[in-house]
């Protein structure tokens, strides 16, 4: 298992260049690590679960870091495990073996070369609006009926809209709710929920 590498690829949401690393399967299950970009600003970390790997990775379609938890076998045994931006449909990250990436990889530049310029931090608005708007309204109307608290039994929390979604942040503990807010089924998924619980850090 030592000898045996994976690959990881993601285009950097600061300066768009390409991030192509490899890693070893011992080294990522060894403990956490960070693939930074050569430019300092944008750096994908993976984090060991146990059976289960995060990550926390940099989208260049929606200026985010996208949170995700991913089995360790498909981590390190799929041929290539592609991580995608829900907002977008943006391939957002892939991992895997050196031929597949290095050939997904190019199809990611190729997309990236067409999505829009400086829609990083909402610099252009939102990615629909439409679809923000109802998130915004279901959100509210959870929050009128004092459904939204945090695992750590906090019912003290803040909101960030962002370009694509919409951040829920426990005013105690610090703990997050990430809530899709640029396709159309988003809005179905929010309107199902009669309350929002944020995972709480305690």
């Amino acid at each position: 298992m030592s000898n045996e590498k994976r690959t990881f690829a993601y285009i950097c949401p600061e300066c768009k260049q390409l991030v192509v690393a490899q890693q070893t399967a011992f080294s990522i299950a060894a403990g956490d690590c960070n693939i930074p970009c050569p430019c300092g600003k944008a750096s994908l970390h993976i984090e060991n679960l146990g059976s289960m790997y995060h990550l926390s990775v940099p989208c260049v379609a929606c200026g985010r870091n996208h949170e995700v938890s991913c089995p360790q076998e498909a981590l390190l045994r799929r041929k290539a495990l592609a991580l995608t931006c829900k907002a977008t449909g943006f391939d957002s990250c892939v991992i895997g073996e050196e031929t597949a990436v290095y050939e997904a990889a190019k199809r990611m530049e190729e997309s990236a070369d067409s999505l829009p310029e400086n829609v990083e931090n909402g610099k252009e608005g939102f990615l629909n609006e439409l679809v923000m708007q109802e998130v915004l309204s279901e959100i509210k109307e959870i929050a009128k009926r004092d459904g939204i608290s945090c695992t750590c039994g906090s019912k003290r929390w803040s909101l960030d809209v962002r370009y694509a979604s919409v951040v829920l942040r426990c005013a105690d503990c610090g703990g997050v709710l990430k809530i899709p807010a640029g396709a159309d089924g988003d809005i179905d998924n929010i309107c199902c929920q009669y309350t929002l619980q944020i995972k709480g850090r305690k």
